[in-house]
């Protein structure tokens, strides 16, 4: 990604990849990885067996019929251990995967199916697939190169280059065995799960651009033609800009709505520096109308043109977003949040009763608010090269992320002194983080818990006890 600055002096941000969403997508899959390594192992037998057939023909036209038969010797010691590798390689693969899904399965009991994403998406889950399959084809094939002729000076191939390269294979495999194993046990750590979790969503703010508008709706969402399922929302009760532009752009009236055409699903993102440049050669501003994150069914208004009539190249706007069954990290500001508020609420149900895992939950839910606590939330603004606003996206405010961080917990976390007293800790200190304008929503949730607890705890011993404020919940 390289860093631009615009014309009219706003700061330096990073600009989109075009490939960006392509590359989160199959960060998602699971077969590209394996499938991706089997095409590379062809590539790499075909070579080693050219390799093979150059040596064969190098030492027959020196002469040297010792060094052949040495050689084939030394395949022949080798096959022995090659076709150990293809008999044991494809039940060691059942084996391992077998009892990953057996820790999926309880991973996702534990903290939230939501979670599961995290194992599909792990690089090394992927890479130790990818080089346990690429091992055991890689032994069929060269097992199919081994020459029945025995003879020095008759023999046509000697695989001495891919014996050992199917040997080099198998020392990876058993380094990325350990490694695997290794990253399995943290992921059903609930530590480590919350941490990936919060490290995506950071990642996700960090790649917000600064130039953010206001947290107010952006041009009129009741324009045009469409339902309210896809309107733009308003900031709320207690939203408020913080630092930035204190409205936003003139995008100039709405002169069409693009519809989604496609499957109904979840809107999991869009192709930003596609749709910037559409816009651009267009001379059109776009609005996104959902957010990312909302379910669209077909139909659904998904874009609003603002400033020029809906060309014809504008008309295929809609295969610009991706929607799927499940919301996705990629571009979407509240999806940790989410996970995070689930892993608190499932080890608060009484089946569980865990509250020293929603207390970790509670950690990380405040250093992502800590993290946007000065940024300016509401609608994002693209702008192509020359600084000229191109894309306008909603995403949640200030108020929005502090209500989808505490509300569903707050209500649940009233019989837990522990997290009761982490939560109050928590509002104290994003009270103190964060701007005036900001302070509203924070202490509205903190009245509500005080209230909930004073009604629902008789001891007043054991209310004092409750609302006192403690970063480890009881230590």
């Amino acid at each position: 990604m390289g860093d631009w600055k615009t014309t009219d002096g706003l700061p330096r941000r990073r600009r989109h990849r075009a490939l960006s969403p392509l590359r989160e997508h199959l960060r998602d899959t699971f077969w590209f990885a394996p499938t991706a390594a089997l095409v590379l192992v062809f590539v790499v037998w075909s070579a080693a067996t050219a390799a093979d057939d150059a040596i064969l023909t190098a030492l027959r036209d020196a002469g040297d019929e010792d060094a052949v038969s040495d050689l084939l010797g030394i395949a022949e010691d080798a096959k022995t251990v090659v076709t150990t590798i293809s008999a044991a390689m494809m039940t060691f693969i059942g084996v391992v995967f077998s009892i990953s899904l057996v820790a999926v399965q309880m991973a996702a009991g534990q903290f939230s199916p939501r979670v599961v994403r995290i194992f599909v998406r792990s690089r090394i889950t992927k890479a130790t697939f990818a080089v346990f399959l690429a091992t055991f084809v890689q032994s069929l094939l060269v097992l199919t190169s081994y020459d029945s002729q025995r003879d020095p000076s008759l023999v046509a191939s000697i695989p001495l280059v891919q014996s050992v390269l199917t040997l080099i294979l198998v020392g990876l495999s058993v380094v990325l065995f350990v490694m695997y194993v290794n990253s399995t046990l943290r992921l059903m750590r609930v530590a480590h799960v919350v941490d990936l979790i919060t490290r995506e969503a950071l990642r996700v703010v960090a790649n917000m651009p600064l130039d953010v508008s206001a947290e107010e709706p952006v041009g009129d969402t009741s324009a045009g033609t469409g339902t309210g399922t896809g309107t733009s929302r308003g900031p709320g009760p207690g939203a408020s800009s913080g630092p930035g532009p204190g409205s936003g752009p003139d995008l100039g009236p709405e002169t069409a709505r693009i519809a989604h055409h496609g499957r109904a699903g979840v809107l999991r993102d869009v192709d930003i520096a596609r749709l910037v440049r559409m816009a651009r050669q267009s001379g059109v501003v776009l609005r996104l109308v959902p957010r990312i994150g909302d379910f669209v069914v077909p139909g659904t208004p998904v874009f609003a043109v603002h400033g020029g009539p809906a060309t014809k190249g504008l008309r295929a706007l809609s295969f610009q977003v991706s929607v799927g069954a499940e919301r996705t990290f990629h571009q979407d500001l509240g999806f940790g949040l989410r996970q995070l508020s689930d892993i608190a609420l499932r080890a608060l149900s009484p089946a569980v009763n865990d509250p020293t895992t929603a207390v970790q939950a509670v950690d990380r839910i405040v250093q992502f608010l800590s993290s946007v606590a000065q940024r300016p939330l509401g609608v994002l603004l693209h702008r192509d090269r020359r600084g000229t606003v191109r894309l306008v996206q909603p995403v949640p405010g200030w108020a929005e992320l502090v209500d989808l961080a505490f509300s569903e917990i707050r209500g649940c976390a009233v019989a837990s002194p522990q997290v009761t007293r982490r939560l109050l800790a928590g509002l104290d200190d994003l009270l103190g983080a964060v701007a005036e304008d900001r302070r509203e929503p924070l202490v509205r949730h903190r009245t509500l818990l005080t209230q909930a607890v004073e009604r629902a705890v008789p001891e007043a011993a054991d209310r004092a006890f409750a609302l006192h404020p403690d970063r480890q919940g009881i230590g």
